[in-house]
């Protein structure tokens, strides 16, 4: 089938729930994609981080094929030999002391928000019903109902309410409007290190760290998503540690599954997990032997191939190139390791589908930004192609 015809038959059966660039692919490895018709391209958004480890890594695979002759799904109501191994991996990888596994990003971000709140009630005594949890405006962290409650983007919370209350949102970036929302129901402050879907937008140096501050004189938990900037995305394992600072509470996704399997996890100390007990909160597939198999691997790839120091090289020298460009189209451009956003005066899509034409996909956020996020096994040779793709058009 051609592109046009497997789009014609997606669009026919297919709920209309995303806009797409139009092109089908069909087959990957490394930075490379191809589309249904045969022709090459270059992947510079990587499943928005979920491909850190690069399509179809041979590492990966391998492990995963090696579990799939073995059991492949037991929930949780039985032990497997494979989730234990998973646990102790991303417990040492990040440091924190006890782990939940799930699937999904949002389904992380939604296991951690109920964490938070029974840690409210249980352990600081915040009175029943009344726990509040402070985010920042324009963040995302995924599209339930409780989390688009909290969203500051009109399109995702239209025709989808009532919402769910509990809920304070404040200005990104301006730790002083955290410490003014805080009242003695604030039982976490929740917030993306980077935002990615909000344009790549960086906070101010020093921001984390004060935000780390106020949150531990008011007995508050500081809970960051790194589903997109974790995992050597921005040049270190995690955003956080550009600021030396610990989180109470990490929610980790994408990457995790090493774009086999969707794996997520919320990361936190034995005594804020300790407030869940069994019936509390699972998952069927949460902790399968299958995505465990492909965490422990896409950790192991990570570590081995040394990936945060790859990101932080190629990504200044992306970042320093790209803003050596003259165009009057180019406002600003913003990253930190592998996650790179141009921001223009015009709308970015049509920069996106001229560079699909051209043989580099990319995708827009928040209408102006172009985001720039390949995998961080990319080449600098491959990133000068790159280049020379983009300079073609501004």
């Amino acid at each position: 089938m051609s592109n046009k015809s497997h789009i014609r038959v997606n669009d026919s059966y297919g709920a209309h729930n995303y806009h797409p660039l139009p092109i089908v692919i069909s087959k990957a490895k490394g930075v490379w994609v191809w589309d249904a018709e045969g022709k090459k391209y270059m992947d510079m958004l990587s499943a928005y981080s979920a491909l850190n480890q690069g399509h179809r890594n041979e590492y990966i695979i391998k492990k995963v094929k090696e579990q799939l002759n073995r059991v492949t799904l037991t929930s949780r109501a039985f032990h497997n030999d494979k989730l234990p191994l998973f646990l102790k991996k991303v417990c040492e990888f990040s440091g924190f002391q006890m782990a939940l596994p799930m699937n999904t990003g949002a389904e992380a971000v939604e296991t951690a928000l109920k964490m938070a709140r029974k840690w409210g009630y249980y352990k600081k005594k915040v009175e029943p019903r009344k726990a509040q949890i402070i985010v920042a405006a324009n963040n995302f962290h995924g599209r339930t109902i409780s989390i688009i409650s909290f969203s500051t983007e009109d399109q995702y919370r239209d025709g989808f309410g009532p919402f769910t209350p509990g809920f304070k949102v404040v200005k990104y970036g301006d730790s002083q409007a955290i410490k003014k929302a805080i009242n003695k129901n604030t039982v976490a402050v929740m917030i993306e290190p980077i935002q990615g879907e909000g344009g790549i937008i960086i906070p101010p140096k020093g921001y984390l760290r004060e935000v780390r501050k106020i949150t531990r004189e008011n007995k508050v938990l500081l809970m960051l998503d790194e589903i997109q900037t974790g995992l050597a995305r921005t040049g270190k394992n995690f955003a956080y540690e550009w600021e030396n600072i610990k989180p109470d509470v990490l929610i980790l996704g994408k990457a995790l599954g090493g774009g086999i399997m969707p794996v997520s996890v919320v990361l936190s100390s034995r005594s804020i997990m300790s407030v869940f007990k069994p019936g509390d909160h699972g998952s069927t597939f949460g902790g399968n032997p299958l995505g465990s198999a492909a965490g422990i691997a896409a950790l192991e790839y990570i570590e081995k191939n040394k990936l945060a120091q790859r990101a932080l090289e190629l990504g200044d020298y992306f970042v320093r190139e790209l803003r050596n460009i003259k165009s009057e189209h180019i406002k600003d451009v913003r990253g930190r390791g592998l996650l790179i956003g141009v921001e223009l005066d015009t709308k970015a899509r049509e920069y996106a589908e001229k560079l699909m034409k051209d043989g580099l996909l990319c995708k827009e956020t928040h209408d102006y930004v172009l985001r720039f996020a390949p995998p961080l096994v990319i080449t600098k040779e491959e990133i000068d192609w790159a280049l020379g793709k983009i300079r073609k058009f501004f």
